[in-house]
């Protein structure tokens, strides 16, 4: 499970150190894609095999599943964390999430997110109110 926020930088190639408490999970292999509101998403391997899988499964007389898959796999890029921790990230998902030198990279439980710094405050900004605010058809039962 992945969980905080961290702040690393990219550097000039592209690349981005994961945080120390992300490496293990990540370090036999991982694909980066593209995610909702303009951030990218990094799974383990084995989770985004199971994504797959349930993809795959899935009607595909579906449009929105055909246009989800089509963006989501052809923007796919498989990698594995060097000695260091680093990853590179594509230029085409660099420009897709806005990233230039400061990232915010969020544990979501089964994946990884990198933000832009600027683009997370706002979207944070933005939720934080109505999170505060959720009721419980949310999250029945749960909290």
């Amino acid at each position: 499970m992945f969980l905080g926020s961290h702040s690393p930088r990219l550097d000039d190639k592209g690349r981005l150190t994961l945080p120390a408490k992300f490496r293990e999970e990540l370090e036999g292999g991982l694909v980066i894609t593209k995610g909702q509101e303009r951030c990218l998403y990094v799974f383990p391997m084995a989770e985004f095999s199971r994504i797959s899988e349930s993809l795959r499964t899935a009607p595909v007389t579906a449009k929105s599943l055909r246009d989800y898959s089509r963006v989501f796999f052809s923007s796919a890029n498989d990698d594995v964390p060097d000695k260091q921790g680093r990853i590179t990230i594509p230029p085409a998902l660099r420009e897709y999430a806005g990233l230039t030198r400061d990232c915010i990279v969020n544990g979501a439980n089964t994946r990884v997110e990198i933000w832009d710094t600027g683009r997370w405050a706002a979207y944070l900004t933005e939720q934080e109110e109505s999170f505060a605010e959720l009721s419980e058809e949310v999250l029945p039962g749960v909290i």
